[in-house]
């Protein structure tokens, strides 16, 4: 008598052998030469459903199955929770991809006025420990902000009155030398005539004129809608700038208002530590802008550069502006200089590239050492990466931005690290 695998399975609690089959409830044995119908020989499911076994034939007179005793496995079907669960994963891949390009096209699009938003912002945080000090006075905060603005208003003021009438002399001056220089021109016994004679100057600018007239053209309107975008871009951040400064304290309050309360103590001294130290940032900023304007008006009155109080207004402000600001002041004087002689011209351009070296290697960041007390290489890299990145601006915010992530690095990071 031949046994069936039923027959030589272990018993109940034994451990199976390493020759018996896998057990798999969607597998069951076909017993040899099994009598009856072929669907009992089936396999069945453990809820006792009989599963499609294509090795065993079960339509109506179909005789005895074809060969049995063999291990036959069910092919399993996807059940459609799973299906539909792909589907949601993959719809949601998608979609989410689909948003993120929108997103980085929407923020590309926009970028020139979230620079402007940032710059905004910085101005009106780095005013904020005079608008505090004004308020500790005893005066209102839109009192304070309203103070802030009148005093830049100042000096703005001064400055035009400084800048505009040696401007204006020299706009006269040359009107008034345009009709001389055009009688020289056509007299042959004079420089400019011999000049004309040789080479026809007027002929080539006409032809040059005549023959680029569109570009010329083009030109006048693209200077246009520079000095355009320029006057509002300046209303754009002189606008925010009023509207934070004012509204700083419940700007700050609703911030907090995200962080759980049980952490936000802690993150409002942060918060304020980081503030105060873009503030002060500002003020030491505010000092070495000082000093080079008042280097170059020592400069032009010992040799003699006309205008110095004008031009140590304009060097101090454009000061202001990190990576380019101090050259394009001392290329400025530079160029007045040399309405005097070439040798002075020179002289004053030696000494602004000294005074550039001294003022980006020493004095500022000696000064920003003992203002936000950053090591100086810290400066000097994070303000070369900042106008690299976002150009004026960003070499404007790169202080501050190394400032506060070193001190979120000591309160919330390194901490931690120290103590794993």
């Amino acid at each position: 008598m031949s046994e069936t695998p039923a027959d030589t399975a272990p018993p109940s609690g034994a451990a199976p052998h390493l020759s018996d089959p896998p057990q798999d409830p969607a597998v069951r044995p076909v017993a040899d030469g099994a009598a009856g119908p072929a669907a009992d020989r089936a396999p069945r499911s453990p809820a006792g459903e009989i599963a499609p076994n294509p090795e065993i034939d079960t339509t109506p007179g179909a005789g005895a199955a074809q060969p049995a005793g063999r291990w036959v496995r069910r092919p399993l079907a996807l059940p459609s929770t799973q299906r539909s669960s792909w589907f949601r994963i993959g719809f949601g891949l998608g979609l989410g991809a689909i948003l993120a390009w929108l997103l980085v096209h929407t923020v590309l699009q926009i970028s020139e006025l979230l620079t402007l938003l940032l710059l905004a912002v910085f101005i009106a945080v780095s005013l904020e420990p005079v608008v505090a000090w004004l308020c500790r006075l005893g005066l209102r905060r839109g009192w304070s902000v309203a103070a802030v603005v009148a005093g830049f208003a100042g000096l703005l003021a001064g400055f035009l009155a400084l800048v505009i009438p040696p401007v204006t002399a020299a706009v006269s001056a040359l009107t008034d030398a345009v009709p001389r220089w055009r009688k020289q021109l056509h007299d042959h016994h004079s420089t400019l005539g011999r000049l004309e004679d040789h080479y026809h100057v007027i002929e080539k600018a006409q032809a040059q004129l005549g023959s680029s007239g569109a570009s010329v053209a083009g030109g006048v309107f693209g200077a246009g809608q520079l000095v355009i975008s320029a006057v509002t871009s300046t209303v754009i951040v002189f606008t925010v700038t009023v509207y934070v400064m004012s509204a700083l304290p419940a700007i700050k309050r609703f911030g907090y208002r995200f962080v759980p309360g049980t952490r936000r103590p802690r993150v409002e001294q942060v918060s304020e530590e980081i503030l105060s130290r873009v503030g002060r940032f500002m003020l030491g900023n505010i000092a070495t802008s000082a000093i080079a304007g008042l280097a170059t008006f020592v400069w032009c009155e010992v040799i003699g550069v006309p205008y110095p109080a004008a031009l140590g207004f304009f060097v101090a402000l454009m000061d202001m502006v990190p990576v380019i600001g101090s050259t394009v002041g001392g290329v400025v004087v530079s160029l007045v200089a040399l309405a005097v002689s070439l040798p002075v011209a020179l002289a004053t351009a030696g000494f602004y590239i000294g005074f550039r070296i001294a003022e980006d290697y020493l004095i500022m960041p000696r000064a920003m050492k003992y203002a936000v007390n950053v090591h100086p290489v810290v400066t000097v890299v994070a303000v070369l990466a900042g106008g690299s990145l976002l150009g004026i601006i960003g070499g404007l915010v790169a202080i501050p931005t190394a400032v506060a992530l070193g001190i979120v690095l000591d309160e919330y990071v390194f901490p931690r690290t120290d103590a794993s």
